[in-house]
């Protein structure tokens, strides 16, 4: 990732209504205003705009600062280091947006249908798990992990159980969703996470007790940021507590939907842990968004949407550091992470019942249940997949004996065999099953 530029020192000489009649009679304080209020841009794309306009940089970022000036200080432990926010109107709108989909309970049965309720939940946490896993270096692949997880097996490697791990705090988040946030709490989310993968296990569920903690930047090996001092930690940690538990009071309506994205942000920045601190922030981000009744966004992976952006990510990182601990640009960047992972959830929902519509058109005279119908519909996209009992129990969360009855049916019909593998059963596809059951796939 390219270094990212500071922004530079203000020249306080210059008259404002000067700067701004200058950028009137250039024709672009209209342009201005749309870019402020639509991407809120840092100080890099303020200085290649300045540049397409013949306009010095330096004063264009003296008006961008003064445009911005108003602008509200969240109240976090006694503003130790200030952290600003500002509500230009894409943020506005994105927020807005995602009230009217994240949250009640109108859309609920309209957007996933109760009997459907648990297997995407289960789905979306492993997705939400491998994605999280893999920002923070875990090697393998999508398929792989998911079938370690729905088969319930036992990590093979590091990067294995890092899933592993992630999948059991995201499902411990949902548990607990009523609960209050604590250090205890936090210790017991990062000890959940780091189980079995750091070097020194007397780090796992602890916080960190040096500051030779630094954030590096793996292509260039720059420092990137250096966590707050050790002496300060239990302070700004038991602050960060009372500040998730809304103890802490703005003078301003801070919305729960950035509060959750600015708690993302204080585990980043504070770096309690020796590592597994991005996978910790992410938690608590879900935990604070159900907790506060988004219950979508259970259903949703926005670390899979991060993971496709991870130098974006970065950057969202050292633009608030770098300009003054402005918020507003890592609040902006994980509201449009947030709506690309609802509108991928919507459009797999959509997929996923327009294929069940097709096939329920092939098996409407028949009587396998919606499981099986699940099943074959799995068959029909990879005649290569291989089944158990304990991936079906997990997958549709039903007891053993109904997953081993809904594979048996379809070993009795021809559409799947058996094999041992091991001490465990494992259901192969047949070769002519599908055709023989007169079952094939409509587009």
């Amino acid at each position: 990732m390219r270094p990212v530029q500071p922004p530079p020192i203000l020249n306080k000489q210059w008259n404002l209504n000067d700067l701004w009649t200058d950028l009137l009679n250039i024709g672009k304080d209209d342009a201005f205003r749309e870019q402020e209020d639509s991407s809120y841009p840092y100080w890099e794309k303020w200085k290649y705009l300045a540049d397409s306009w013949k306009y010095d940089p330096l004063k264009i970022w003296t008006l961008v600062k003064s445009y911005r000036r108003n602008k509200n200080r969240v109240n976090f432990s006694g503003s130790t280091f200030p952290l600003d926010i500002s509500t230009p109107s894409i943020v506005q709108q994105l927020l807005h947006e995602l009230d009217m989909n994240l949250g009640g309970s109108l859309q609920a049965n309209e957007l996933i249908p109760s009997e459907e309720k648990q297997r995407y939940l289960v789905s979306s946490l492993m997705e939400e798990a491998i994605a999280s896993s893999q920002l923070e270096g875990a090697a393998t692949t999508r398929k792989l992990a998911k079938e370690m997880l729905e088969s319930n097996r036992k990590p093979r490697n590091h990067s294995e159980q890092m899933i592993s791990n992630n999948y059991a705090a995201m499902q411990w988040i949902v548990r607990n969703k009523d609960t209050y946030l604590s250090e205890k709490r936090i210790l017991e989310i990062h000890q959940i996470i780091t189980h079995n993968t750091l070097p020194v296990k007397s780090e796992e569920g602890a916080f960190r007790t040096t500051d030779d903690i630094q954030v590096i930047d793996v292509q260039t090996g720059r420092v990137i940021h250096r966590p707050p001092e050790i002496r300060d930690l239990a302070r700004l940690m038991n602050d960060f507590c009372e500040f998730a538990n809304d103890g802490k009071r703005n003078n301003f309506f801070l919305h729960p939907i950035s509060k959750a994205i600015i708690l993302h942000f204080l585990i980043g920045y504070l770096h309690p842990f020796t590592d597994g601190n991005g996978r910790t922030a992410r938690a608590i981000f879900y935990w604070y968004l159900i907790r506060k009744g988004y219950w979508l966004i259970e259903y949703m992976s926005v670390s899979r949407i991060i993971l496709g952006s991870k130098a974006q990510y970065a950057r969202a990182y050292q633009h608030t550091e770098l300009d003054d601990n402005d918020l507003t640009y890592f609040i902006l960047y994980n509201l449009k992470c947030i709506t690309r992972a609802l509108e991928e959830l919507k459009n797999y929902i959509d997929r996923k019942n327009k294929e069940k519509k097709n096939i329920l058109q092939l098996l409407r005279q028949t009587d396998y249940n919606d499981r099986q119908i699940d099943l074959l519909q799995e068959i029909l996209n990879d005649k290569k997949n291989v089944f158990s009992v304990r991936e079906v129990e997990t997958r549709f969360a039903v007891s053993n004996q109904t997953a081993r009855n809904d594979l048996n049916q379809l070993v009795a019909r021809g559409i799947l065999e058996t094999r041992k593998s091991g001490n465990k059963i494992q259901f192969l596809v047949t070769r002519d099953g599908l055709k023989k059951n007169k079952i094939q796939k409509i587009d």
